[in-house]
């Protein structure tokens, strides 16, 4: 399964939840082989994480691609219970908009790198993971702008980069690199690099441009390569970073490093720019998807004076 998830490019990420989901899917059956269930078998499973788990239409949606991808991709059965198979309905729900006085005082309980991750978030509307894949190559400060490379879907996307960043970014990348002239000099230094540009560009994977913006302060083994390597800031350290910082800041609303690509969405629209601009910054495909944040403006319920007030 594994080989087929990666002759298709698809993200680590991916690669991890589909395989975890098979795992789940055959210890539920009681370790059966897949070629011996079906429909029935696979709405079992479905059913259940809904009923007795309790998960989101998006996490059973998830389940269920992967399940799907197992018959069709890996096992190469012909699927003719495909359509038999419960898919649920994903609700659609509004984002988590923080004030900017509540983005000011999260702000200011957070300190150092995480400081400058979560001003990053909503100075550009990046997502965690884009902000922290972030190489040197692609901060532009002459033109004031970063270039995200392979975002969600793939695609690339050039968003501005706020002046108040500037300087706090220059800080970061001389710190990044004296880290990776002291790994150079250690016999380490090489980056993971995408699409073999290892092989094809050599020396590419020790060059200064392709390092991380944010790497990691400690060495990390490759799971695909087993290489050696200082990979880019683990997420779920600025994630609890955010958390604590939100609840210290007394702020009551759930707030995660993705409820400031929301703020800033909703903040620039709030601001007098086109929706369209918008959706280019934040990359969606559609934008329906971006319409969304019209919905959480802060002009009360879609604009409108109750005639409450009028009495």
């Amino acid at each position: 399964m594994r080989e087929e998830i990666r002759v298709r490019h698809y993200s680590i990420r991916t690669e991890a939840a589909y395989v975890d989901w098979v795992r789940r899917f055959l210890r539920f059956h009681g370790r059966r082989h897949p070629r011996e269930m079906g429909a029935a078998e696979v709405t079992a499973f479905l059913t259940a994480l809904a009923v007795e788990r309790g998960v989101s239409a998006s996490t059973q949606a998830q389940a269920r691609a992967a399940l799907l991808f197992l018959y069709g991709q890996v096992l190469r059965i012909e699927l003719p219970w495909l359509d038999e198979v419960v898919s649920a309905k994903t609700q659609r729900r509004l984002p988590v908009v923080l004030t900017p006085g509540e983005v000011r005082a999260l702000l200011g309980e957070l300190s150092g790198t995480m400081h400058l991750v979560a001003a990053l978030l909503y100075g550009t509307g990046l997502r965690l993971l884009e902000g922290l894949r972030l190489r040197v190559k692609d901060v532009e400060f002459t033109r004031r702008e970063l270039i995200v490379r392979c975002g969600k879907g793939g695609k690339d996307r050039v968003t501005v980069l706020p002046e108040n960043l500037i300087l706090p970014l220059q800080q970061q990348l001389a710190r990044a690199k004296a880290q990776h002239d002291a790994d150079l000099a250690a016999g380490h230094g090489a980056v993971w690099l995408p699409d073999a540009l290892a092989v094809k560009v050599r020396g590419a994977a020790r060059s200064w441009g392709w390092q991380w913006v944010f790497p990691s302060t400690r060495m990390s083994v490759d799971p695909r390569s087993g290489a050696s390597g200082r990979h880019h800031l683990n997420e779920a350290s600025v994630q609890r970073a955010v958390m604590l910082a939100a609840r210290r800041a007394g702020i009551v609303k759930p707030c995660s490093p993705h409820v400031l690509r929301h703020s800033f969405a909703t903040h620039l629209l709030q601001a007098g720019y086109d929706i369209r601009t918008v959706q280019e910054l934040l990359g969606h495909a559609d934008v329906s998807t971006t319409m969304i944040y019209t919905h959480v403006l802060a002009r009360g319920g879609r604009g409108v004076r109750s005639p409450l007030d009028a009495i």
